[in-house]
């Protein structure tokens, strides 16, 4: 459960899978004695930062290679039975929790009880489904609560597994009444912290995080959390795409390495922009042309607008060289920031959604090189004092 400046419920780890673990004999971080140093190890010291950061990251991998096929081996099952072979959908943790989320999910703002019918939805999320996503993201004020109920009885109309989902939901706008909306404990139980802590002792979440928070007040809640022995946030859904990078880029990774928190990032296409369909002006099909879409049709048009679709037209041709579209290359370009826990996608026809979900094909082609040249192109990379990446 997601609460927003606008709460995320996942799937918890059973106590049996945490016995697993515990058998495994793997460990990260405890009170093991450390190997004695050997000069091959002790050259460790003399890396960069980032060198350290990219061993650290390899060793993890590792790690959870050996445990995946120790419980594999347990279970008596192999690699070719796992979602991830299956579908060639890669999963990460959900920030430093142990919650694994598929690095694409399905978002439903807009259109779930919206702009498409409850049949293009149920299509949509088959498709997301069969490709290996098991994230599915909605919120209390999506069509005024349809959009959840939707999501809903599709997966029970599915008869899919429960516990193979991850559904965050997120609060704030609510009813119309004052007591309908808002952080309160009159709408979601007290004061976010404690509230979100009640929540998941009562088994209606089991995970919380933060939507749209500034780092800043993601701290203090972890802060609260600590000092109260309570349940502090795992992650924060944020913004994220080619022109907007500073909170991701930035603010995130330092929170991730300090407290853990991972970041679930929408809107890789900027509300469509990146899509390519603004080019030559705003379509009356689009969502620009919407009467509630104002303020995205004056974003399209303004100086800035024009400028960004200049850009968008310089990074066609890294596009075609790499045999992909534009919109598989910035979504491929939000999933290259491993800070970046999964990416929401919003699509409202199942050809854009299918568009969209080829995006982890381009994911290995996103090397270093081509990822400077989309910099070189954009010119808006934020400055960050260290370097988080790995």
């Amino acid at each position: 459960m997601l609460a927003a400046r606008t709460g995320a419920a996942g799937s918890q780890i059973s106590d049996e899978n945490t016995k697993l673990r515990k058998q495994s004999g793997l460990s990260v971080g405890g009170k093991e004695k450390s190997p004695k140093k050997t000069p091959e190890n002790a050259k460790e010291g003399s890396l960069s930062p980032s060198g350290q950061t990219q061993l650290r990251a390899r060793q993890l991998a590792l790690l959870r290679e050996v445990e995946m096929n120790w419980y594999l081996k347990l279970c008596d099952l192999s690699n070719e039975h796992t979602t991830a072979c299956t579908t060639g959908m890669p999963h990460r943790n959900l920030g430093k929790s142990g919650l694994r989320v598929s690095c694409l999910g399905l978002g439903t703002w807009v259109t779930f009880g919206g702009q498409i019918s409850d049949e293009v939805a149920e299509r949509l999320m088959t498709i997301a489904y069969e490709s290996g996503v098991n994230l599915f993201d909605t919120a209390e004020v999506y069509a005024a609560g349809k959009a959840e109920a939707i999501l809903g009885s599709i997966i029970k109309k599915k008869g899919w597994r429960r516990s193979s989902l991850v559904i965050t939901t997120k609060l704030y706008w609510g009813g119309k009444a004052e007591t309908e909306r808002g952080l309160s404990r009159k709408h979601i139980i007290e004061e976010i912290v404690r509230a979100m802590t009640h929540v998941i002792d009562q088994g209606m979440a089991m995970y919380w995080g933060t939507s749209r928070w500034s780092a800043m007040e993601i701290m203090e809640a972890y802060s609260v959390a600590r000092q109260f022995n309570m349940i502090p946030p795992v992650c924060e859904q944020a913004e994220y795409h080619l022109f907007q990078r500073e909170k991701v880029e930035v603010q995130l990774p330092e929170l991730y390495h300090k407290i853990g928190v991972g970041a679930m990032t929408w809107s890789p296409l900027a509300c469509g922009i990146i899509s390519g369909k603004y080019g030559n002006g705003v379509p009356e099909s689009s969502r620009a042309s919407l009467k509630c879409y104002q303020w995205l049709k004056e974003r399209i048009v303004s100086e800035e607008g024009r400028k960004q679709q200049n850009k968008l037209k310089d990074l066609s041709p890294i596009a075609e060289r790499l045999g992909c579209t534009l919109p598989q290359l910035a979504v491929a370009w939000c999933l290259r920031n491993e800070g970046v826990s999964s990416v929401l996608l919003g699509s409202s026809t199942p050809e854009q959604l299918i568009e969209n979900l080829g995006a982890i094909q381009v994911l290995p082609k996103m090397t270093s090189h081509v990822v400077n040249e989309i910099d070189n192109i954009l010119r808006n990379k934020p400055y960050s004092k260290k370097d988080y990446r790995s």
